[in-house]
C-alpha cells in the first residue's frame, strides 16, 4: 500500500502556538460540516477557547464540484481569548478544486493547504472554471502546499472492509480529519466515541470509519511530508463546567430555562425556515421538560398558535427568519394590542425576499423595530455571540412577561450555526423571573366586583394575565382598540391616543430593567464602535488591536435596541467619532441618528460574511488619518 509506515517514522519537530484558524472546505456531500464539528469538539477537549463559523451553499442539490456548491467550515482556536472565526486561515484542508478557488484568498501568506490532489482531474477543473491547472510555482511559493491522495488513501485503507466506492469515498473526511487532529496534535477519541454512537447499529460503517480516521493520524506521524506538528496550549478560562455549544441550541436552553423559572409551560410554534429551524429541532429535544413544539403549516398558522397559548396561560414563543417576520406582522400587532406576552425569535438572513438563506445578514432590524401596521412599538433584544443566546432568549422571556407585551429576540445565521465554549450557569445565576396570574377581581363598580383586564401596574404599566376559565374573570381580548381599563372595544378618538401613547411608554419603562452600559476598552477617546448582535467579537478584537497600537478607541455593544439603554448620551459626548459597524446597509445607524441627532459614521458589510476584525482596524486607521 501506498500509504504503509516506514519501520522507523521520521523525525518531527514541535511548534507552540498560541492560535490558529483552519478551514475544512469541499462539495455539500463531502461531510465538511461533520469534519468540522468533530475538529471542534476535539479541539474543546483539549480546552482551547473557540469560535467557528460554518459556511452552507444555499441549493440543496448543488451540482457537484462547482463553486456555488462549496461547503466550509472555519474554526480559530487558541491559548488566548477567541473572539472571532478568525482574519486569515493558517490551514486550507480543500477536497477539490472548487474548494480551492472559492477559499485560497482566505489562508495567509505561507500558511499551509492540503489539497485531495485525486480530485484535480481536468472534469474537475473545468467544474470549478479553472482555465489552468491551479497548482503551480506560484501557489507553491505563496503557502505551504501538501499534495495528499485522500481518495486513495481512503480507499487502500478500506480495500478488505467490503465498502462500495460510493461508501468508501464518503469515508474520505475521516482521513482528512484523523491528518488535521494529528497536525494540531488535537486527541482522536472524542471522534471515535462520536462516530460508536453515530453508527451504533451499522457496525460495519462504524468501524470502517474509525480505521480511516486513524489511517489519517497515522499518516500524518509516519509520512515525510509533514515535518511539523503544532501544538495549542488550553486556554485559561473562568473556572467552571464548560461545553461548546452553537446559538440554536442556546436559545433553545434559555427558552427551557425561562419556562422553569417561572413555573410557566413552554409552547413553540415554528414553520421550517433557514436558519431557525435548528431552534425547532432542539426544543423538540425537551419533552421532559414540558416543552410543547408545533410545526405549523405556515408562518401566520405559527404565530397564531402561539398567541393562544400566551391567552392560555403558557410561555407562546415562534420562531423564523426574515421572511417569516414579514408574515407575522399582522399578527404580532394582535399581541401588542391584546398585550400578551409573546417571544418572536428572528434568526436573520441575507435578504430581501429568499435572498442569502444560509448566509448570515442584520438587515432586519427596522422591520424589528417598525414593521407593523400603526404605531406598534415593541421591545427588541439581540444576542452578541452563540452563548450569549441563551442569556438574550432567557431575557426576553421575562421582559414579555414582566410587561406584557410581545418582544422580538434577534440573532442570526452565524450566531445559530456558530459555536463557542459556553459556561454552564447555575439557577442562581439567572435574574429573579416571578409570575403572578390574576386570581381575584380588581374594581368595584356600582357596588360589584368585576375584573377590568387593562388595570395597570403603576411601574411597568403591565396589565394583568389572567387565564381563561378563572372564576369571575371573565374578559374581552381582539384586535379592535381597547377602552382603557375596560377592554372594551372603542373608537373615541382620545381613547385611541390615550392608548397609544401608554403602549409605546410601556416599552419604553423596559429601560428599568437595562443595566447600565459597559465600555469596552478605552472609556473616553477618539473613535466609539457601537455595535449589535453578531459583531462584537470582530468589534472588541478590532478595539484590542486600535489600543496595541496607541490609538484611544472603545466599544459598546447594545443589548436593547428598543428601547435604547439611558444612558448613552454621556457616553457618545466623551468621543470624537463615533462609528457603527453593521452586517447591513445602515440601520442602527438610521436609529441611533434619529435619536440622538449626532453625526454616527456607518460601516456596512453585505456579503453573507460576518466582519472581520482588519476592517474595522482599516476603518478606524482612515477616520484618524494613519493609514
Amino acid at each position: 500500500m501506498a500509504s504503509s509506515a516506514p519501520d522507523t517514522a521520521p523525525q518531527k519537530t514541535r511548534e507552540r502556538l498560541a492560535e490558529a484558524t483552519i478551514l475544512f472546505a469541499g462539495d455539500s456531500g463531502d461531510g465538511m460540516q461533520l469534519t468540522g464539528s468533530q475538529f471542534t469538539l476535539a479541539t474543546a477537549y483539549a480546552r482551547n477557547d473557540l469560535a467557528t463559523l460554518p459556511d452552507f451553499p444555499a441549493e440543496i442539490r448543488a451540482p457537484a464540484g462547482t463553486t456555488y456548491g462549496v461547503s466550509g467550515f472555519q474554526l480559530h482556536f487558541g491559548s488566548v481569548n477567541i473572539r472571532t472565526p478568525g482574519d486569515e486561515v493558517d490551514l486550507l484542508v480543500a477536497m477539490n478544486p472548487a474548494a480551492l478557488k472559492v477559499n485560497i484568498n482566505r489562508v495567509r501568506k505561507g500558511g499551509s493547504v492540503i489539497v485531495n490532489i485525486d480530485s484535480f482531474t481536468q472534469r474537475d477543473l473545468d467544474l470549478a472554471g479553472y482555465d489552468a491547472h491551479p497548482i503551480d510555482d506560484v501557489l507553491r511559493e505563496r503557502y505551504q502546499l501538501f499534495e495528499v491522495p485522500l481518495t486513495k488513501l481512503t480507499h487502500e485503507a478500506l480495500a478488505d472492509f467490503g465498502l462500495d466506492k460510493k461508501q468508501m469515498d464518503r469515508s474520505k473526511n475521516m482521513f482528512a480529519l484523523g491528518l488535521a487532529l494529528w497536525l494540531y496534535s488535537r486527541p482522536i477519541q472524542p471522534a471515535i466515541d462520536w462516530l460508536g454512537k453515530k453508527f451504533a447499529k451499522k457496525p460495519d460503517i462504524r468501524d470502517a470509519n474509525v480505521h480511516v480516521l486513524k489511517k489519517g493520524l497515522h499518516f500524518g506521524e509516519t509520512t515525510e511530508t509533514f515535518t511539523t506538528q503544532y501544538e495549542v496550549n488550553p486556554a485559561q478560562l473562568k473556572a467552571g463546567v464548560y461545553r461548546t455549544i452553537h446559538g440554536a441550541q442556546a436559545v433553545a436552553l434559555g427558552l427551557v430555562a425561562a419556562s422553569h423559572q417561572s413555573g410557566i409551560p413552554l409552547f413553540y410554534g415554528s414553520y421550517p425556515i433557514t436558519p431557525a429551524s435548528d431552534l425547532l429541532h432542539e426544543l423538540s429535544r425537551h419533552k421532559h421538560f414540558g416543552v410543547m413544539t408545533f410545526q405549523a403549516e405556515d408562518e401566520i398558522a405559527a404565530v397564531g398558535s402561539a398567541i393562544g397559548a400566551s391567552f392560555g396561560g403558557n410561555l407562546g414563543v415562534c420562531g423564523t427568519s426574515g421572511p417569516g417576520v414579514a408574515l407575522k406582522g399582522e399578527a404580532m400587532g394582535l399581541a401588542l394590542m391584546t398585550e400578551l406576552p409573546l417571544v418572536v425569535v428572528d434568526m436573520q438572513r441575507g435578504g430581501p425576499s429568499t435572498g442569502l438563506p444560509t448566509k448570515t445578514e442584520q438587515s432586519d432590524l427596522l422591520m424589528a423595530v417598525y414593521g407593523r401596521n400603526g404605531d406598534s412599538p415593541m421591545p427588541v433584544i439581540a444576542a452578541s455571540t452563540p452563548g450569549d443566546c441563551f442569556w438574550a432568549a432567557y431575557e426576553a422571556c421575562r421582559i414579555a412577561v414582566k410587561y406584557m407585551t410581545p418582544v422580538l429576540f434577534l440573532a442570526d445565521g452565524y450566531l445559530g450555526n456558530g459555536s463557542e465554549p459556553w459556561h454552564i450557569p447555575n439557577s442562581a445565576d439567572l435574574a429573579p423571573f416571578e409570575v403572578t396570574y390574576a386570581t381575584k377581581t380588581n374594581r368595584v363598580i356600582n357596588g360589584e366586583d368585576v375584573f377590568l383586564p387593562y388595570v395597570r401596574d403603576e411601574k411597568t404599566l403591565a396589565r394583568p394575565w389572567a387565564k381563561p376559565g378563572t372564576p369571575g374573570l371573565e374578559h374581552r381580548l381582539g384586535g379592535l382598540e381597547k377602552q382603557a381599563e375596560t377592554g372594551n372595544v372603542s373608537y373615541d378618538p382620545q381613547n385611541h391616543e390615550r392608548m397609544t401613547k401608554m403602549r409605546a411608554e410601556k416599552v419604553q419603562r423596559v429601560q428599568q430593567d437595562i443595566p447600565p452600559t459597559t465600555i469596552y476598552g478605552d472609556a473616553e477617546g477618539d473613535v466609539l464602535l457601537i455595535g449589535w448582535g453578531s459583531t462584537r467579537g470582530a468589534i472588541e478584537a478590532a478595539v484590542d488591536e486600535a489600543r496595541s497600537r496607541g490609538q484611544r478607541v472603545g466599544a459598546i455593544h447594545l443589548r436593547w435596541i428598543c428601547p435604547f439603554p439611558a444612558d448613552l448620551q454621556p457616553i457618545f459626548d466623551r468621543f470624537e467619532h463615533l462609528v457603527v459597524p453593521e452586517l447591513n446597509n445602515g440601520q442602527l445607524v438610521r436609529l441611533l441618528r434619529d435619536e440622538f441627532l449626532l453625526p454616527f459614521i456607518p460601516v456596512n458589510k453585505i456579503q453573507g460574511q460576518p466582519f472581520r476584525a482588519s476592517e474595522l482596524t482599516t476603518k478606524i486607521d482612515s477616520i484618524l488619518g494613519t493609514t
